[in-house]
């Protein structure tokens, strides 16, 4: 199974990038899941822009996004809401619509952030934006508040209530994918 993480920080030492590499840990042997590296690169959505071929950082998103078998998007929150450059790649993943890369994609929304909050505005927002989009996105949350205290030494969390609900997370990610019949291979090595 392949899952792609987004994480909407561009920051190199993103709690949010963090949060996707702990959850990897929690993948079976069958299943990967690599972190779109190029978020930065992926220019400003205009309507001029958006003919064919596509921006060549715009194309590269597209395609992995519909080469996963699900999305798992880690966000922080800037103002109350989704990053501006997460908002843009996704306004960008949805066209053309209806038949865009999002369409039917199983995605689940964590996030982190150094508040007490835990990104929970924004991942309410990006939950919606998906939604809009037509991915089939998890009604589950998981707001890592005060998160740069909130990894081991060893790169997972800390908190073992937050490990085991991160760990659900990616089971119920992994298990919706293939309910929908997106993944049909195994689940366990």
């Amino acid at each position: 199974m392949l899952i792609l993480g987004i994480s909407g920080s561009l920051r190199a030492d993103s709690l949010n990038t963090a949060l996707l590499r702990a959850a990897a840990g929690y993948l079976p042997s069958t299943a990967r899941m690599p972190v779109h590296p190029d978020l930065a690169l992926v220019p400003a959505y205009s309507e001029d822009l958006d003919v064919e071929p596509a921006p060549a950082p715009v194309a590269r998103l597209r395609s992995r996004i519909e080469t996963a078998d699900a999305l798992l998007i880690a966000t922080p929150e800037y103002n109350g809401s989704i990053p501006g450059q997460l908002k843009n790649a996704l306004d960008w993943a949805s066209r053309p619509y209806p038949d865009n890369a999002l369409r039917h994609k199983p995605v689940a929304v964590i996030g982190a952030s150094t508040g007490v909050f835990g990104a929970i505005w924004a991942q309410a927002d990006l939950r919606k934006v998906l939604t809009t989009a037509g991915a089939h996105v998890l009604d589950e949350e998981l707001p890592i508040g005060t998160a740069d205290d909130a990894f081991s030494d060893d790169a997972t969390l800390a908190d073992p209530e937050l490990s085991a609900r991160l760990q659900q997370i990616v089971h119920n990610l992994m298990d919706h994918a293939v309910r929908r019949g997106l993944y049909v291979g195994p689940l366990v090595s």
